[in-house]
């Protein structure tokens, strides 16, 4: 059977980021759009297990949470419930996204869009921008192209830990990087099981983007890098947004 992207990775996607300080970019977020004054309903698109969905939550955000990867929508369920918080998670493509619901603001953090090939990014900002509320904040960000060609192309990351171990061969063609990524997971009875899964991101130009997110109806209020640092050399970009008025 055909695996998909976080099949697997999905149980351990958060311990194995445990160096990303969610906490700090959880406030990063919640600082921001209490500045831009967004409303409380919100949508994290392309949640993963939900931690910024979690770290909201708290903070009296009334947050849904969507992914296309259903192992990933599962974990967040658990991860939501064992932190008390009742939290909806959906199952929905960034890429043709529908929804009935309208949201103060729509979060996208943590590459999701670099899931989203080059062609395809038009129709699915302007997805997005359906689904805000008049004058709505949309925040994405990207795994920036200098990152991907310079730092994590034709490359291998590794990650050993008790439990688990981590591989990734990443390949750089023209428009994407590949990564194979592989999973060794340490059973109950101290022997390995190997599990393996594809992934594919797309490198999105700045300029491109930004003309793309102004063609589907929105205001570029400003680009930064990661937790508001200088776009030069970052490997983060964000693109934080308000749907423009018609």
């Amino acid at each position: 059977m055909k695996t998909q992207a976080y099949d697997f990775l999905s149980d351990w996607f958060e311990i194995l980021n445990d160096d990303c300080d969610y906490a700090l970019w959880s406030q990063y977020f919640i600082s921001g759009l209490s500045e831009l004054g967004a409303g409380k309903k919100g949508l994290e698109l392309g949640c993963g297990s939900g931690a910024f969905c979690r770290a909201l939550a708290k903070q009296g955000y009334k947050m849904t949470g969507a992914d296309l990867s259903v192992p990933m929508l599962s974990k967040g369920s658990a991860l939501a419930r064992e932190a008390g918080l009742r939290i909806p998670f959906v199952q929905a493509d960034a890429a043709n996204f529908k929804t009935p619901e309208k949201y103060d603001f729509i979060l996208s953090p943590n590459d999701c869009y670099n899931y989203i090939p080059q062609e395809k990014l038009p129709n699915a900002f302007r997805r997005a921008a359906a689904a805000l509320k008049k004058d709505g904040i949309f925040w994405l960000d990207l795994s920036s192209a200098y990152k991907l060609r310079k730092k994590v192309a034709n490359t291998v990351s590794a990650d050993d830990r008790d439990e688990v171990t981590y591989l990734a061969f990443n390949t750089l063609f023209e428009n994407r990087v590949e990564m194979d990524v592989t999973l060794f997971v340490r059973e109950t009875d101290g022997r390995f099981r190997r599990y393996d899964e594809k992934h594919v991101q797309y490198i999105h130009e700045r300029e491109r983007t930004e003309d793309a997110l102004r063609g589907a109806g929105f205001e570029v209020l400003r680009v930064e890098g990661h937790l508001g640092a200088s776009t030069e050399e970052s490997d983060r970009i964000n693109f934080i947004c308000r749907k423009a008025k018609s």
